[in-house]
């Protein structure tokens, strides 16, 4: 062979290798990560636990009635002006929206029928992190701190604290709250374990930390009524006072607690087997209460690789279907008002026509008109 004709033959050579080479960088490429990814899952020292035998939904409960598309024609109220919403408490007769921001500050909302009319106030930043909001009867506002604890905001916009620990073991993430006719003050503490920042942690490792607790404000003492809780979070009280209803996230449930009754002390099944993962509930009248949703149900199997994307890189974005859910007073599924695009819906209230929802992630609040985009049979 020629020099000549040896040079003509070098370039496909060249070639060859060049794509080889190629193929074992991009080969290498996708395999590390799923290397890495398979050491870390043997190596983690993180371990989740099975839930308790039949307490998980077996089955997952459907409303007679949805709207699955509720972004369509919401309204965003209080565009960047509050952030983190988690929750809400409605003044009526000041028409005023409370809400709780990831900045430490307690807003109010003005309620007008146009939401370019909508007001915000900077009310009360009470340096921590304002989740579960319950308006007493004297107008003074309850607060479930997630930093803090039970917190009492007077009119006069002073912070006091009411209580942080029961029997020496302190509250590490207080979250939901309502008040009774007699004053007395039910929240939960979604975990003793873990705080808000690795909220997701609790969920994942699927251990009850949570407990329900009651605050009597004559005594100042703090009574527990439920442990062992898997992330306790939303509180309402019945209207007719017989009972208290709080929901437990990871069990996709809402429990009552009977204030009166020969079953006084004991806990009951309320809405079992919801179709997601439960926030705030509200009794927001006319014999509904409102849940906000905050997504779908996640797979367990999924629990312990979400927490390790979550420990080292950054927490995976599984939630969507948010919303919110209507039961009636013996807690059945009425109305479910979700859509794929939504996540971490933390709350829902009624004004007049409208949901307002709540979040834990969005920068305003969202709001739906019910009567003009109503929850219809499901077929």
């Amino acid at each position: 062979m020629s020099e000549s004709s040896a040079t003509f033959s070098s370039p496909p050579l060249q070639k060859k290798q060049t794509i080889s080479c190629l193929s074992t960088t991009l080969l290498i490429i996708i395999a590390f990560p799923v290397a890495l990814a398979a050491v870390l899952y043997r190596l983690e020292l993180f371990e989740t636990f099975h839930f308790p035998s039949g307490e998980l939904p077996q089955r997952t409960a459907t409303a007679p009635a949805v709207n699955p598309r509720m972004q369509v024609g919401s309204e965003v109220v209080a565009e960047g002006k509050v952030h983190g919403p988690e929750d809400l408490a409605y003044d009526k007769r000041r028409r005023l929206i409370y809400t709780g921001c990831e900045d430490g500050w307690i807003k109010r909302v003005t309620v007008n029928e146009s939401v370019h009319d909508s007001v915000v106030e900077n009310w009360v930043n009470t340096g921590g992190r304002p989740l579960g909001l319950a308006l007493e009867k004297s107008g003074e506002l309850i607060v479930a701190d997630g930093d803090l604890g039970l917190l009492r905001v007077t009119q006069e916009r002073k912070v006091e604290i009411l209580a942080q620990e029961h029997d020496g073991l302190k509250f590490n993430l207080t979250d939901g709250v309502d008040v009774g006719e007699d004053g007395t003050i039910y929240f939960t503490d979604a975990s003793y374990k873990y705080n808000l920042k690795d909220f997701y942690f609790d969920i994942m490792e699927g251990e009850p930390h949570g407990r329900f607790m009651s605050y009597n404000p004559a005594t100042k003492k703090v009574t527990l009524l439920a442990r062992n809780l898997y992330f306790a979070n939303g509180v309402a009280v019945a209207p007719d006072q017989k009972f208290v209803v709080y929901c437990e996230t990871v069990m996709s449930r809402c429990r009552k607690y009977y204030l009166q009754g020969p079953k006084k002390g004991r806990i009951g099944e309320f809405s079992p087997n919801l179709p997601g993962m439960p926030d705030n509930v509200h009794y927001v009248g006319q014999g509904k209460y409102y849940i906000g949703m905050a997504t779908h149900v996640t797979p367990q199997c999924l629990r312990k690789i979400a927490a390790m994307v979550t420990k080292y890189y950054r927490r995976p974005n599984l939630e969507k279907n948010g919303g919110v859910l209507v039961v009636d007073l013996a807690g059945k599924l009425r109305d479910h008002y979700y859509d794929p695009q939504l996540s971490l819906i933390s709350s829902g209230i009624k004004v007049d026509n409208y949901i307002y929802c709540g979040s834990l992630s969005y920068p305003f609040l969202l709001r739906l008109d019910v009567k003009q985009y109503p929850a219809l049979p499901s077929s």
